[in-house]
């Protein structure tokens, strides 16, 4: 299976260059690339909208946590107490621990689902910033002439970066901001 998926970076990589190639003869565009991470972590906004996720994040686990073990007691003193239980009783307690587990279940999905309050909150304050990098990055690119601009961070693969179409400290700066120290 790993080899497969290999195999399909390789071809993607030389379908890349074949195509770049061809793009390169009839437009003479060149390349430029950015490190998307490098450029984020140069922006202070950034850091502070991701310690806010992160402290909602860890304050939305603890609750669901707190759910999840209040519904392993339930469970526990259920078990312990079944043979004592009548049916009616072991079928109520059964529905309570099962209504529990819904509302946990409903609350995880409330706030760490696909559309949930986590994903409503990241977007609320990341993407305004990554719009910014977007446009920033579109306007160098159009005064450089270049053709493509690939993100360094993402998950393309390149083999090899010549320093000089790097254009993070552009974009850092175009922001308004001062390109950091390390180039990763």
């Amino acid at each position: 299976m790993k080899k497969l998926i290999n195999l399909k970076r390789v071809i993607a990589v030389v379908m890349f260059l074949f195509s770049f190639t061809a793009i390169h003869a009839q437009t003479g565009a060149s390349i430029g690339y950015v490190d998307s991470d490098y450029i984020l972590k140069n922006i202070p906004d950034y850091k502070e909208s991701q310690d806010e996720l992160d402290k909602l994040s860890v304050e939305w686990q603890k609750q669901l946590e707190r759910r999840y073990s209040e519904i392993d007691k339930m469970y526990k003193d259920y078990q312990a107490e079944q043979i004592l239980l009548t049916e009616d009783m072991k079928a109520k307690r059964e529905e309570e621990i099962i209504k529990k587990e819904k509302e946990a279940k409903e609350y995880q999905k409330q706030k760490f689902g696909v559309d949930g309050e986590l994903f409503q909150k990241r977007k609320e304050l990341v993407k305004p910033i990554q719009d910014k990098v977007y446009n920033a990055i579109s306007e160098i690119a159009n005064y450089k002439k270049l053709g493509i601009v690939f993100d360094k961070a993402s998950g393309l693969t390149m083999l090899y970066t010549n320093p000089k179409y790097n254009i993070s400290d552009d974009v850092l700066k175009k922001l308004g901001y001062k390109p950091g120290e390390t180039k990763e």
